[in-house]
This record gives structure tokens, C-alpha cells and sequence, in this order.
């Protein structure tokens, strides 16, 4: 909490304490003249001294969201935003859930505030208005659970559903519950992780978080407050019990019917004043001892009337509507929306301030300027910064240096001989009171999201300087709502996730349809099997050997041939693909030479600057980005030329990547250059970067079509001379011109948006520096190289842990789709793409747009526009200064704003599917749910590849699912004319992934491996083993948990995949435990080349495909009496090797004994 030391010396000044006389004085006090920082910083310290509870009331939503951060950062246990939505009660519009669940999570946190515990809570003025049922209702439809409680199941469920929660297999939605067993999850929606309840008898023994993603246990908690899912069912509920008067007038008689016996009603939200005489406020559940702040309040006085116009129409229109009875108001009342003036005025019976800028405060008495001034400096001028501080420091201030980079700051003020002390542990605050006791500013490292500036208060003798004095960096904040969460997991997909019904291909038996799961009993044994129907019967494949089996995936639309069991005509198609495959893999080890040949510039280590740069970024990194990260590094250290793709999804991240590849190859004194597709990007690429960089000694140029001649000159002639470090620019960079003094690196964004010559300019550039290509969606052609290896490629499918999964909509053209599509998002403080693919009839949109939505303000964008137009419309709609940007394909390429969380596609039929995929994930940057509409004219004008197109973006929502739609759109597509041979019509006829297998294996074979790769080993021992349908019931859980075992690649990954078993459903089942242990066996055996292990009483048989030579090699590793139990016999097809005597041993022993003996002849491979 990078103010709360600062909040705290504000807390203990004699200035604070004598504001807070003042506040006791009839007159409200009014403070004026300060910063928003000083603001948030001014208002906790006076309310800290005063009670535990502070309430900021501003006019709007935005003001709310630039005043959270600020506040949560002053060292409050709890720091809420409350949001309020804009739509009349009346209305049948819904409001968004993630509004009322954040609504929810405050509530919740007010009504379980414990007593050493403080709270602040940043509200609009609409959370005045009456929209909540009482407090004790609320408070008596809140579960409540503490460890140690006796529970009655058959009560919990009731309360479960009476409170709106769903039952459901699987815990990753808010709103659900399941149970297993003694195990309950459920996922509150006022809570930010779901919870897991663990039952002994009837007793609560433990309530755990989870993770919703990997559904692994997190902290323990002691007890947890469940409210209900939203106010709909207390409404619904309050609603029937009602029989003092007669409120079926209300509703039509099929509503009524359905509230009675179907306890639902739709938009209940409207009839919250007929279920409660007085509903509440948010006022109403806060305490007489609340200290309130109110900002501007005429601002807020005129929001809260206009709402009240509109609304009190709203109602008018409702009561007409409702015809069918006279004294309609006494049951119907307009109790929802009261005079905006009452409510400001009733405010000033809590002790609080005032703040403004903007009111006349002549004719006031209480009212104090805090004359709050900003630097008199300009950005990087670190001469004029020290002196300024040296004569902050004569004059007894008392100075905080607030830095993403504080060490950086500190080094840069000592060169200037002005001394200041970082302190790495912002919350050790007697220490940082003991270093401004000694007159040395303190630096922090600033961890706040929101826009905080520096400022300097002479009142109270204290200046506060942050990195936009300092660099000129400014934070880019969001400004719509985001709900609150902990940081879970992130969602990784599983690209071979299969359903009945969909084509799988064996590698023995080829291509057949997938049916179902079910369990056989053989030889007393039991285990399941996945049926798969082939054209003249079925085959039932072991589920703990589904390595041998995987999704269909080809280029084409048309149907697969299924192919007979056991054919001879497989093996020909296998045969035949094997023979091309080989052509192909002979050129890709040609290429391979003689890139391993050239030499490249080897990088040195990381130096200190690296890591401070790196430490700068606000963010943690994921997973899948720190990998990256260090791939991309190791391979710059290394001799060989890097060439990596760096595949990832739109706002995953991947530009902080090669930032901190840009960043060490200029300190290690080389040159980059980075190429974009697009002018807007390359220009946003371009201040990403100077801003990163903003405080170290380097250049950075920006080179496209909007500079004039004298400024190409000047940039081409830095490149030369090397006065330019990194130059950022569109396919201008391709000119031959241009003469680079020492490039050591070139990055390539969004590779599949260049053409053909402009690829083979890229390669002569790229001959010998390092080069790094990011892209959300690669071409089938770079994607095909990396995966068969010519290319590196790192993956980046980790969403950052708050971004949602878009909501995508498939749907012809629909006005009042559009238009309630739009005004939900404006709703919640959001802004809006409305993309459609030509220029032409651009005008007539924005016509019917505005028709549509009145008010609604509107910028269009478009590559035919003036730079200047164009660049303005952008700037001016990242402002937030418009509601929609009708705007064609430009914002494919990169832009990021983050209030921007719906986007509109006219015509998405017409678009690639990269290109869909690029412009969906323009939305939802920010954490909250983010909807993107791909509207089509009616079905019968689409053709088989659009309709395909359409249904594979809808399909991969999730997030991080770019590869997987680059993989299909290989797919739909071909992947061309690779190296000079076709051969998609080999991948055909076998499927795609089993093409890139074999592939795999032949280039393995070529460069000659002794012992042979095996697909997986099939195990077929008299062995229990396969997973209860009474431990996992869901199917799709089971195939899953099957398929994650199949996954495990050694011990430890097993280990890790038996306790997340354990805690999600429990102890491990007997037949678990052994499916383990099989799973063990099968790792090492694979790894030893045997594809198979088969009981032949007394003995057990191992075949394989390796040669005499490399079994002799792995036999050394047994002791010298073994070697004659292991008997090696050459076949056709494949050879054996036979242990002799090892099948009298019972089933567990014999896999113990085993597993043993092949680890041992695998430390053989090893030590080669």
C-alpha cells in the first residue's frame, strides 16, 4: 500500500486533528484547492481518526473508479466500490449481474465487518436512492457458516435454491453448487473464490477457497456469510407471502401464474417497492458513526436530478400501461426514485466534509483551501528535480518519492548529489517515519493501479513526487466497473476435448466416431472404455490409453471416410503419408543445418538494468509469459540466430515479452527494429515503448507514412550512425534504404498481416540478426514450421488471472439487438466497436445508430481519413469522449483500450478467421464480461466456409484460444505449398495431428535415435484399475481426469495429479491407487521404447521396435544375474522381449517388480 505511510503522517499532524474541530461546527466543511490523490489521502486521514466506516459519495460511476484505487491504497482492511447501475427501476431492461453481485460482495462486507476491522466505500450519488430490501431481510437470507456447525444437508440445499444458487457438475460459475460425498463446493457470488466445505458426520471440519479453473484447494478460512444470488429471489419470496392486499393487478394473468407456482418472475427487480413498503439504501445499512465525504456535490445534485426526470417518466409510462385497475399507485408506489436534494441534505446529519473545485464557497464560513500545487518541472529534467528536493528538504518537508522503478530514481537523484533511501516493504512504516524523522525522502515502489500524481502540500509541509515528474509515465487506468476477485489460475484449453459424436483417429485403426464411455468387466477385471464405432463394428479403447487416440482435425469440410477395423487400406493410407512425410522431413533437417550453421550475435547475461526494468512492470507475469520470457532470452544468449514465435492470444501479454527482449538487446549495445502491420499500431507500439524506457538513456523512433521527408532523413541518418536505438515503423522499414549501424534484433507483430513480398524482404533482414515474431493467430504456413519444429515457438495460452472469457453472440441482423446490446453497455460505463467491413454506406450506419439510441455520441474512424482525423477520433474515443467508434478493420491491429467491452461486427460472414479472433479480442481487457456480436445476413446467403468460419469462433470463446483457431483455420484452409511439396492432401487422409506425429518421428528416426519413440505403451496386466463412476459421476470429469493422467510425463506430475484428485473428490478409491501405479509403469516403459506389456502365464511378454544393439544397451543397467530372465527375440513386425517367470507374481508385486526393473534399464539411457 504505497500511501498508506503518507496517510498516516497526514493522520498524526496537528493540521488533521484541528479539520476534525471543525467538522463538529453546524456549517458542513468544505475543503477546496487540492488533487485528486491529496483528496483521497486528506479524506482517510480524517476519517481514519474518527470512526471505521468512511462513505465517498461522487456523482459518477468513472469519478468512483478514479477514486477506488486512490483510497484502497491509503492502508484501509477493506476498500469497496459500490456500483449502481443507470437503469430506471421501472424499467424491464435487466441490470447486469456482475452489478448486482458487486452490489452483494459490499453488503456482505459491511454486515460481516469484525471489530478490528475498517472499511471504506466509494459510491454514486444513485446508491442514495432506495433500490435494496431491509437489512435485516438481507441479513436473515445470508447463510451463514462457521467451522465447527452442525449441518443438516436436506436444510443446506434448501436454503441453496430458495437463495437462487443452481446445482451443477462443474464449480467455475458464480451462482452454483455441487456435492460430493462429504465435499460441498459452492461459489458465492459475494464472495471472490469459490468455497469447499469438508464434512465429518455432520459436522463442518474445514471450509476451504478454491480455485475455480484448476479446482485446487486454496487458504482455509474460518467461516464464510452466503447471501443470496441476487434481490430477485427476496423479492419473488416477499412478493407471495404479501396477503394484506390483492397485487395480481399487477401482472398479466400468465406472470402471475408463473409467480405463484413457479416462484419466477421476470424484471422482479421493478416490483422491489410492492414487496417492501421502504426499501433501503445503501445509506440504511451503514451505521450512525459513518464518515462521509461527499465530492462535488452540485455535480452530483444535477446528475441525480436528470436521473430522477427520466425515471419518473419511466414510472408515469408504467402506470398507464397498467390499465386494469384504478388505485393502482396505493399497491404500485413510486417509492424507487425520491428527490435527489432530500438525499444530499440528509447527508449532513453524519459528521464528514465537502470537497469541491467547482462550487462558489464565498458566502461560506467553514471552508478550507488546502492548496494542493503541483512540480514546477518538467519530465526527466533530474538536475532541476534534485535541486527542487534539496530546497524541500532545507524548508523541514517531509518527501515520498512514489516510483514503479525506485531504485532507478534513487540512483538518478544521487547523481545529482541529492541523497533518498528506497524502502523495499511499503508497509514497514516505523521504518520510513524514522528515515523522514532524519530529513532523507523516502522512495516506494508504487504498486497503485490508478492515475496518482505527484503534488506538494505546504500546509502540511509535505511533497509527494511519482513517475509521471519524474519520466513523464503516466498509469492508464480503466475506468469501467470491474468486480472485485482474487487471483485464480488461469484457464488453459484443452484442444482435444472430445464429445460423442466427434471423428477420432486411432493410429492402428484409423478414423472412426466416437460414441461413449463404458465399463468392462474382463477377466474379472474391471476398467473403462471408450467405444468407438468403425464401419464394420467397434472397437473399445482402454480410457488410461488415450494416447493413441485423438480429435480428427483436417483442412477440409467434408465428412471423414470411417475406416474398417483392422484394414489393410489404413496401413496403405499410413504407409503412403509416412513416404511424403519423409520427403518433407529430410528438407526441414536441410534447413535446420544450415541454420545451426550460420552464427549469430551471442548476448550476455541479464544485467542490473534488465531487472529493473522488469520489476517496473505493474503486473505479475503469467505462467506462459515468464516461459517465454526465458525461452526467448536463452535464446538470444545462445550462438545460433534466433528465430522464435511467440504465439499468444490479444492481451495476453505478449508485448511485455518482447519489451524485455527490445530492452536487452539495446543494453547489450545492438540496434532492434520493430516492424507492425498498421500505422495506429505502430504508433502505440512506439509510446508502449518510450514509455517502458522513459527512464533510461535510450532512443526510441517512430518511422511510417505521417512523417515528413525531413524527419525520414533524420531517423534513416540516426540509424546509420547509430544515435537511434530502436525504431518502430510500419513496412517502411523494408526499404533498402535504410542502413541499420548494428541491428541485433528485428520484431515482427502480427505476422499474418504482411504480404508475400513484404515476407521475403523480412528474410534477407533476417539472415543473421535474432528475430522474434508475436502473433495472436499465426498462418497456417509459420504455425505448420513451428510445430514441426523448423522455428521455436513459445505458447502464451494464460489469460492474465482477471480477463473473462468473452461472450460471443452469433445472430442475423437484428435492430433491437443492436440497440439493447449498446445500451447495456453504455449502461455500466462502458464504450462500444461497431465494426463493419467496408467504408462505402459508413455514413448510413451512423444514421440508423443515432436513430436508434438517441443521445448516443458517436466517432467514426477509417483508413481513407486524414492522419490527423484519424489519430484524433482514436485519441478522442481512448478519452472515453464517445459512447461508439464505427470504425472498420483498424482496430484489428492492436489498439487497446480498456473501457471498450462490447464489440458489434456487421457482415462477419465477409471477415477471415484470424481476423474475427483479432477484432473479438479487442474487447474484454479489462476484467469485466466482455460481449462480442457477429451479426450475418439471413442463413441462406452464407456458404459453407463462412457458415464453418462462424462456428469455429463461437466454439473457441474461451480464452487463450488464438492456436487452437490458427490450428483450425489450417484447417480450413490447407497449409499450402510448404517447402515446395503439397502435401495437404496427405494430411487428409490421416488427420492432422497424426501428420504432425509422424512428421515428429521421422525427423527423430533420420538423425538416428537408438532406442525407438513410443506413442504410448498399452498395458494389458490382470489390474484393477479405473475410476469409480460413484467417485467422479460427470462424464466429462472422468474423461478429463483420464486424459490428465494420460498427460503425466513423470513421477512428479503423477504425484501432482493424485492430490488434486484427493482434494477435489476425496480419498483415492483402491482401483485409483492402482490406475497410479499403471500410469508409472507406462511412464517408464515408454521412455524404455516398449509399446506394449502383456501377460503369457508364466511370463510377461514386452514388445517393441527397438534393435538388438540398443536392448543390450538398456539391459546393462540390471544386475549381472537378471540378464539371463530377459530374453531378446527378433520379429517381423516387432520383437519381444520376454521376462521369464515375472507373471506368478499377484497383480501388485508384479507391477512394483516391474516398474523397478525397467527404471533401472532406463538410467541406462541416461548416463549414454
Amino acid at each position: 500500500m504505497s500511501l498508506e505511510s503518507i496517510a498516516n503522517y497526514l493522520e498524526d499532524h496537528q493540521l488533521t486533528s484541528e479539520l476534525i474541530v471543525r467538522t463538529n461546527r453546524e456549517e458542513r466543511l468544505i475543503l477546496t484547492g487540492a488533487s485528486r490523490t491529496a483528496k483521497a489521502l486528506i479524506s482517510t486521514s480524517l476519517a481514519k481518526k474518527e470512526s471505521r466506516k468512511l462513505l465517498v459519495i461522487v456523482p459518477t460511476l468513472e469519478d468512483a473508479t478514479r477514486w477506488y484505487p486512490l483510497v484502497k491504497d491509503c492502508g484501509w482492511t477493506k476498500t469497496c466500490l459500490y456500483p449502481t447501475s443507470e437503469v430506471s427501476p421501472y424499467d424491464t431492461t435487466h441490470v447486469t449481474s456482475e452489478i448486482i453481485w458487486g452490489q452483494l460482495q459490499v453488503l456482505s462486507d459491511i454486515l460481516e465487518l469484525k471489530d478490528d476491522e475498517n472499511i471504506a466505500i466509494i459510491a454514486t450519488e444513485r446508491s442514495l436512492q432506495p433500490h435494496l430490501p431491509p437489512v435485516e431481510y438481507l441479513q436473515s437470507k445470508c447463510i451463514k457458516l462457521n467451522v465447527g456447525d452442525e449441518i443438516n444437508l436436506s436444510d443446506l440445499s434448501l436454503k441453496l435454491s430458495e437463495s437462487g444458487y443452481v446445482k451443477s457438475n462443474n464449480i467455475d460459475q458464480e451462482g452454483t453448487w455441487t456435492r460430493r460425498g462429504d465435499i460441498i463446493d459452492i461459489y458465492p457470488v459475494s464472495s471472490e473464490l469459490p468455497i469447499r466445505l469438508e464434512l465429518f458426520g455432520d459436522h463442518l471440519e474445514k471450509i476451504k477457497e478454491f480455485d475455480p479453473i484448476s479446482q485446487k484447494s486454496l487458504d482455509q478460512i474460518n467461516n464464510i456469510c452466503i447471501t443470496p444470488t441476487g434481490f430477485d429471489p427476496l423479492i419473488i419470496n416477499k412478493l407471495i407471502s404479501i396477503n394484506d392486499r390483492d397485487i395480481s393487478t399487477l401482472f398479466t394473468n400468465d406472470e402471475y401464474s408463473e409467480l405463484v407456482n413457479s416462484n419466477s418472475l421476470e424484471s422482479a427487480k421493478r416490483y422491489i417497492g410492492v414487496a417492501f413498503d421502504n426499501p433501503s439504501s445503501l445509506l440504511n445499512y451503514l451505521d450512525k458513526d459513518t464518515f462521509i465525504v461527499v465530492d462535488e456535490r452540485l455535480q452530483g445534485i444535477s446528475h441525480g436530478k436528470a436521473w430522477y426526470n427520466i425515471v419518473n417518466e419511466s414510472y408515469s409510462d408504467v402506470i398507464t400501461n397498467i390499465e386494469r385497475v384504478e388505485s393502482i399507485t396505493n399497491i404500485f408506489k413510486p417509492n424507487l426514485h425520491n428527490d435527489i436534494n432530500d438525499l444530499y441534505d440528509e447527508l449532513n446529519k453524519y459528521k464528514g466534509i465537502d470537497i469541491t473545485d467547482l462550487e462558489d464557497t464565498s458566502k461560506k464560513d467553514n471552508v478550507f483551501s488546502i492548496s494542493s500545487k503541483v512540480h514546477k518541472w518538467l519530465p526527466n529534467q533530474y538536475g532541476k528535480i534534485s535541486l527542487s528536493l534539496k530546497d524541500y528538504i532545507r524548508d523541514k518537508y517531509s518527501i515520498w518519492i512514489i516510483s514503479a522503478q525506485p531504485s532507478r530514481a534513487v540512483s538518478l537523484l544521487e547523481e545529482h548529489e541529492c541523497v533518498s533511501k528506497f524502502i523495499p516493504n511499503s508497509t514497514d512504516l516505523n521504518g520510513i517515519k524514522n528515515i523522514l524523522d532524519d530529513n532523507i525522502p523516502v522512495a516506494i515502489k508504487n504498486k497503485n493501479e490508478g492515475e496518482i500524481e505527484g503534488f506538494y502540500l505546504p500546509a502540511w509541509k509535505i511533497a509527494v513526487l511519482t513517475d509521471k515528474e519524474f519520466f513523464g509515465q503516466h498509469n492508464i487506468t480503466t475506468t469501467g466497473y470491474v468486480r472485485r476477485r482474487k487471483q485464480s489460475q488461469s484457464r488453459k484449453l484443452d484442444p482435444n476435448k472430445m464429445k460423442p459424436g466427434d471423428y477420432v483417429v486411432h493410429r492402428n485403426h484409423g478414423i472412426g466416431l466416437f460414441q461413449n464411455i463404458e465399463k468392462l468387466n474382463i477377466n474379472g477385471e474391471s476398467r473403462d472404455y471408450l467405444v468407438i464405432k468403425y464401419m464394420d463394428g467397434k472397437l473399445s479403447v482402454a480410457a488410461d490409453q488415450l494416447g493413441s487416440l485423438g480429435r480428427y482435425r483436417s483442412s477440409n469440410a467434408k465428412t471423414p471416410t470411417i475406416s474398417k477395423l483392422g484394414g489393410a487400406n489404413w496401413n496403405k493410407i499410413k504407409e503412403k503419408a509416412k513416404k511424403s512425410v519423409k520427403k518433407v522431413a529430410i528438407d526441414l533437417i536441410k534447413l535446420y543445418a544450415e541454420r545451426s550453421k550460420e552464427k549469430g550475435h551471442r548476448f550476455p547475461s541479464d544485467g542490473p538494468w534488465q531487472n529493473e526494468l522488469e520489476d517496473s512492470f505493474p503486473y505479475s507475469l503469467t505462467p506462459d509469459q515468464a516461459t517465454a520470457t526465458s525461452q526467448v532470452k536463452s535464446d538470444m544468449e545462445s550462438e545460433k540466430p534466433m528465430d522464435r514465435l511467440v504465439c499468444g492470444d490479444v492481451g495476453f501479454g505478449k508485448t511485455e515479452v518482447a519489451i524485455r527482449a527490445i530492452f536487452k538487446a539495446i543494453t547489450s549495445g545492438k540496434q532492434i527494429a520493430l516492424l507492425a502491420p498498421t500505422t495506429v499500431l505502430s504508433q502505440q507500439h512506439w509510446r508502449t515503448i518510450s514509455d517502458r524506457f522513459a527512464p533510461y538513456p535510450i532512443k526510441v523512433s517512430l518511422l511510417n507514412r505521417f512523417k515528413s521527408s525531413s524527419e525520414k532523413k533524420q531517423i534513416v541518418d540516426g540509424l546509420k550512425e547509430g544515435h537511434i536505438d530502436a525504431v518502430v515503423g510500419t513496412h517502411q522499414l523494408l526499404n533498402k534504404k535504410l542502413v541499420y549501424k548494428d541491428l541485433g534484433l528485428l520484431v515482427i507483430d502480427e505476422e499474418q498481416r504482411f504480404g508475400v513480398n513484404q515476407k521475403e524482404k523480412i528474410k534477407e533482414l533476417k539472415k543473421s540478426v535474432d528475430v522474434l515474431t508475436l502473433s495472436a493467430t499465426p498462418i497456417p504456413r509459420t504455425l505448420y514450421m513451428s510445430l514441426s519444429g523448423v522455428r521455436e515457438m513459445s505458447l502464451i495460452t494464460t489469460p492474465p488471472p482477471l480477463r473473462r472469457p468473452i461472450k460471443t453472440h452469433l445472430a442475423p441482423l437484428d435492430n433491437e439487438i443492436i440497440r439493447s446490446a449498446i445500451t447495456q453497455e453504455i449502461d455500466r460505463g462502458g464504450q462500444i466497436f461497431y465494426i463493419v467491413p467496408r467504408i462505402k454506406g459508413i455514413e448510413d450506419v451512423a444514421e440508423k445508430l443515432k436513430i436508434m439510441i438517441p443521445n448516443v455520441k458517436l466517432l467514426i474512424a477509417h483508413g481513407q481519413m486524414e492522419e490527423g482525423a484519424l489519430e484524433n477520433a482514436m485519441l478522442a474515443f481512448n478519452a472515453g469522449e464517445a459512447d461508439i467508434l464505427l470504425c472498420t478493420t483498424i482496430v484489428e491491429s492492436g489498439l487497446d483500450i480498456p473501457r471498450v467491452n462490447t464489440i458489434l461486427i456487421e457482415d462477419s460472414h465477409k471477415f477471415g478467421l484470424s481476423q474475427l479472433y483479432q477484432l473479438r479480442g479487442r474487447v474484454g481487457r479489462s476484467g469485466v464480461q466482455a460481449h462480442a456480436w457477429l451479426f450475418y445476413p439471413g442463413e441462406e446467403k452464407l456458404n459453407e466456409t463462412s457458415r464453418q468460419r462462424l462456428k469455429a469462433i463461437k466454439e473457441f470463446s474461451d480464452l487463450g484460444s488464438g492456436y487452437q483457431l490458427a490450428m483450425r483455420d489450417m484447417e480450413i484452409r490447407g497449409v499450402g505449398n510448404i517447402l515446395g511439396i503439397e502435401q495437404s492432401g496427405q494430411m487428409e487422409t490421416i488427420g492432422f495431428d497424426l501428420y504432425m506425429e509422424l512428421l515428429q518421428e521421422t525427423i527423430a528416426e533420420i538423425q538416428g535415435q537408438d532406442i525407438p519413440a513410443v506413442d504410448d505403451t498399452q498395458i494389458d496386466l490382470p489390474v484393477t484399475a479405473f475410476i469409480p463412476g460413484d467417485w467422479i459421476t460427470d462424464p466429462d470429469e472422468k474423461i478429463n481426469a483420464y486424459r490428465l493422467a494420460t498427460q503425466c510425463e513423470n513421477n512428479d506430475s503423477l504425484v501432482q495429479f493424485a492430490s488434486n484428485l484427493i482434494d477435489r473428490y476425496g480419498a483415492l478409491p483402491k482401483a485409483v491407487e492402482s490406475l497410479i501405479e499403471v500410469m508409472k509403469l507406462k511412464i517408464i516403459a515408454k521412455k524404455c521404447g516398449f509399446s506394449r506389456i502383456k501377460l503369457s502365464k508364466p511370463n510377461v511378454e514386452l514388445e517393441t521396435m527397438m534393435d538388438e544393439p540398443a536392448f543390450k544397451l538398456l539391459r546393462k543397467g540390471l544386475a549381472n544375474h537378471l540378464h539371463g530372465r530377459f530374453i531378446y527375440k527378433k520379429g517381423d513386425r516387432y520383437s519381444t522381449v520376454t521376462i521369464r517367470g515375472l507373471g506368478i507374481l499377484d497383480s501388485d508385486k508384479l507391477l512394483d517388480q516391474l516398474t523397478e526393473w525397467l527404471k533401472l534399464m532406463n538410467s541406462e539411457i541416461n548416463t549414454q
